[in-house]
């Protein structure tokens, strides 16, 4: 889409708050399977689709990011028709009940770092709650959500129900300021989710939720496993470090943090040297960085930490062709340095030290963020302790935080509002409307429909009107007594 101004929306095609074209979502489950069998059967296209713009390597696409999704609608899918309300003992004769309705039309805006778990996250809760939804794919990475749209018509989504819409920052302001749209879901940077709240404020106050920056951090205590620690903690170098929950602060425990430093200066070295092959290669896991704006954008972090901390491996690129950054370790950096504070979304790392719990779940919080974080540490009494302290929305004890399917994601302070995944991911695609039904009783025997007492009461509207007449019986027989 050109830049401009974005023109309306086509009402039948795209928004429409009666949402005449959407099914109830328990008959949308035999499209729902069948959209998870075309995935399958193209996954390997839409990874390859996804590389070409970004230079995400193919095989962890297909095995983490589209198998993600696909077991996202799995889940979703058998929720559709299982959204249960509530109901409340009666009193004073109304019953009481709370069902989940759908919003209507929603939106997503996705980053381009995890497109395919994106639509998981945002489009099958919607769908299964019976809404239809606008997904608006990063600029930066469209060719693979366009192609899964295709996919969506083929699986027997009636039109409407799902839809791609592409464009850059101009078409998520159109979205986030839309007055037919009932919800938006937004993924991205801070300013970016700052700029969706304030549309969805000035427009129609519609629902958002936020999934912004994080600067994760992870806690290593001296009675940690080591090895497992290494290994958890070097999972940051997934998608070079392109990545909201990666875990690019550590703390450690000042009696092995030679040790582990060490270890993690070789496995960071050992993946540099892979570094620069075709992501397009089955055989490549590390791929480039997404492209000059955000490659720039990192190496002047490296710059800045060369000046604020030490520089224990990396810290440079890597070849002449491809954005290549060797993945980068910063060790005792100053305390307010940018490098500390800011989230970089590339391949540096920065460590640091600590003596007591105290101290360490007092760097853990030093941030604005509050995505997520991880504990490694043999005793469980620390780790139920330090969990409950650290300001995040998730925390791993003895491996890195990652989404899973049945349970809430998403973070406090600046790390953005609202959940995905599991029950609260669903509902957050619905309303919640009370309905309060009086149960009409007359007293003479019959009431205005004509029905007996004993067929409409209830034992607790009997119990009422015993109570009632108790009352009445009570304040006449004072009243008379007195005077």
């Amino acid at each position: 889409m050109a830049s401009g101004t974005l023109p309306p929306f086509p009402t039948k095609l795209f928004i429409n708050n009666q949402v005449e074209n959407t099914p109830h979502p328990s008959t949308l489950l035999p499209a729902d399977r069948m959209i998870i069998n075309l995935v399958e059967r193209d996954a390997e296209r839409l990874a390859i689709l996804e590389s070409l713009p970004t230079g995400k390597p193919v095989t962890p696409t297909i095995h983490f990011d589209i198998a993600h999704m696909l077991e996202v609608w799995r889940y979703y899918a058998g929720w559709t028709d299982k959204i249960s309300g509530e109901s409340y003992p009666e009193s004073n004769g109304v019953y009481k009940i709370v069902r989940h309705e759908p919003l209507g039309v929603c939106a997503g805006i996705a980053s381009w770092n995890a497109t395919f778990m994106y639509i998981g996250w945002k489009i099958a809760p919607a769908v299964a709650a019976g809404n239809c939804f606008i997904f608006k794919p990063s600029e930066k990475s469209p060719f693979g959500t366009l192609a899964l749209g295709a996919l969506f018509a083929e699986a027997g989504f009636p039109a409407g129900v799902v839809q791609i819409l592409n464009g850059g920052a101009e078409t998520g302001a159109a979205l986030a300021r839309h007055m037919d749209i009932a919800k938006i879901s937004f993924t991205g940077s801070l300013g970016g989710g700052k700029a969706v709240q304030e549309a969805a404020t000035k427009s129609n106050l519609k629902k958002v939720t936020l999934e912004l920056g994080g600067k994760s951090p992870a806690v290593v205590f001296a009675d940690a496993e080591l090895e497992r620690a290494l290994g958890g903690v070097c999972g940051f170098l997934f998608n070079s470090g392109q990545v909201c929950v990666a875990t690019s602060r550590v703390l450690v425990q000042k009696p092995i943090f030679e040790k582990f430093t060490q270890g993690l200066k070789s496995a960071f070295e050992q993946t540099s040297s892979t570094l620069g092959a075709d992501p397009l290669d089955k055989n490549v896991s590390y791929g480039p960085i997404v492209d000059k704006a955000q490659f720039d954008k990192i190496m002047s972090y490296i710059a800045i930490g060369k000046q604020t901390a030490t520089l224990l491996t990396g810290g440079e690129r890597k070849g002449d062709k491809g954005f290549f950054i060797k993945p980068t370790i910063f060790v005792n950096p100053e305390p307010e340095s940018p490098i500390v504070k800011e989230e970089i979304f590339g391949p540096v790392m920065v460590v640091q030290t600590f003596e007591t719990e105290e101290e360490a779940i007092a760097l853990a919080n030093a941030t604005v963020y509050g995505l997520a974080a991880s504990v490694y540490t043999s005793n469980i009494d620390r780790a139920l302790r330090v969990s409950s302290a650290l300001e995040c929305g998730g925390v791993a004890v003895n491996s890195p935080f990652l989404p899973q399917v049945n349970t809430a994601f998403g973070g406090i302070k600046a790390s953005g509002k609202g959940r995905e995944l599991g029950l609260y991911g669903l509902l957050e695609y619905t309303e919640a409307k009370s309905v309060h039904i009086t149960c009409c009783v007359n007293r003479g025997g019959w009431n205005d429909l004509g029905t007996q007492p004993d067929q409409l009461q209830t034992a607790g509207s009997v119990m009422n009107c015993l109570r009632q007449e108790a009352e009445t019986i009570w304040i006449d027989e004072a009243y008379r007594t007195s005077t």
